[in-house]
């Protein structure tokens, strides 16, 4: 990477800075992850644009409101390029199931002294928040949970944005590019968080640079490696697989620009927990946690159920993490998690592009 004020990239960068992806990219090529659920504000998304790094806000659980006044906000901190993440619906589950694994988490319940919430199925606002993001002509919109359909990419693409697709597989690979989609997000399966496959709900469990190797033989499309990764060595390293980026998601968990609560980063800074599990006790769909005692007592048990499971714990989590409680909260980490820093979020951005050089 080029010394600070010099623009002209060398060595590995050159790939990265090639004029068919330039647009994507800032100076450095570190994405700064979506991290729905409170982590995502406009000042990490701004903190990280301003550092020459490229950030995503999160639509998932925000109301359409919450997203335009977010978009806003992001701007108003000087962020010019930036992208949305929006989540692809799933299918309703079937009740009874749901039903059952709510009766599963009772004691829980009856600890924190918390109803369960209603497990309904919503589309988490899906058409309305594609409207705002075109007629916002956002950057980049990336999708998770799904692929869209071309209908929506020609839409988007008319309105000037470019489509990401997160995947998970060589074969989510080919789907993207089939309609049309202008990069892909190859998760490996030390990615914190949720994981975006959509042809196959198991478990991902294909460690980064395999998928990396994978979805570059399935698929022309430009690839950002997502999993792990917290230090400029390990991105020097699936630069050199042929990746255009890296997508950090833990590494800005703790800095000071993010909605992380406070008992999140507690537990990631103090190592409360041993080591990270995927599980689907928190949300109904897989995502890569530390262990807490929720995610390891009720995790063989909650079913194939997004968004019903998301709303069924929602008020558990809720209530004890505001009694600072992380046994039962969702504590979203990857894999590379020992290694997070309270820095700011543009002091990550620029030590991994010091790393990088």
């Amino acid at each position: 990477m080029p010394p600070h004020g010099d623009t002209t990239p060398d060595g590995d960068a050159v790939r990265l800075m090639a004029a068919a992806d330039r647009p994507l990219l800032g100076e450095v090529p570190v994405v700064q992850a979506p991290l729905a659920g409170g982590p995502s504000t406009p000042e990490l998304t701004a903190a990280v644009a301003r550092a020459g790094g490229f950030g995503f806000l999160a639509a998932g659980y925000r109301s359409p409101e919450q997203l335009t006044g977010l978009i806003a906000a992001t701007r108003e901190r000087g962020a010019e390029r930036f992208g949305v993440n929006l989540f692809i619906p799933s299918a309703p589950a079937d009740p009874a199931t749901v039903q059952r694994y709510g009766r599963h988490i009772q004691p829980a319940s009856e600890r924190l002294g918390v109803a369960p919430g209603e497990p309904v199925w919503d589309d988490d606002a899906f058409g309305d928040k594609l409207d705002i993001v075109a007629s916002e002509r956002v950057g980049t919109v990336s999708f998770t949970f799904g692929c869209p359909d071309s209908a929506v990419v020609d839409r988007l693409h008319r309105a000037g944005c470019r489509v990401a697709v997160t995947v998970t597989s060589g074969r989510e690979a080919r789907v993207a590019e089939g309609v049309g989609a202008d990069l892909v997000v190859a998760q490996g399966t030390e990615a914190g968080g949720h994981q975006g496959s959509f042809l196959d709900l198991t478990p991902n469990l294909t460690p980064l640079s395999v998928l990396v190797d994978e979805v570059r033989a399935a698929s022309t499309l430009p690839v950002v490696a997502s999993g792990g990764i917290m230090t400029g060595s390990r991105a020097a390293e699936v630069l050199g697989q042929g990746a255009v980026a890296v997508q950090l998601g833990t590494a800005f968990l703790c800095a000071a620009e993010a909605g992380t609560s406070a008992v999140h980063r507690t537990a990631l800074l103090e190592q409360t927990y041993a080591h990270t599990i995927v599980t689907r006790a928190f949300s109904g769909r897989f995502a890569r946690g530390l262990a807490n005692d929720f995610a390891l007592r009720y995790g063989d048990s909650a079913p194939e159920a997004y968004p019903e499971v998301h709303h069924l714990t929602a008020p558990l989590r809720a209530a004890a993490t505001a009694a600072g409680d992380p046994s039962i909260p969702n504590l979203w980490a990857g894999s590379g998690w020992r290694d997070v820093r309270p820095e700011p979020a543009g002091a990550v951005v620029r030590r991994i592009a010091a790393e990088l050089r």
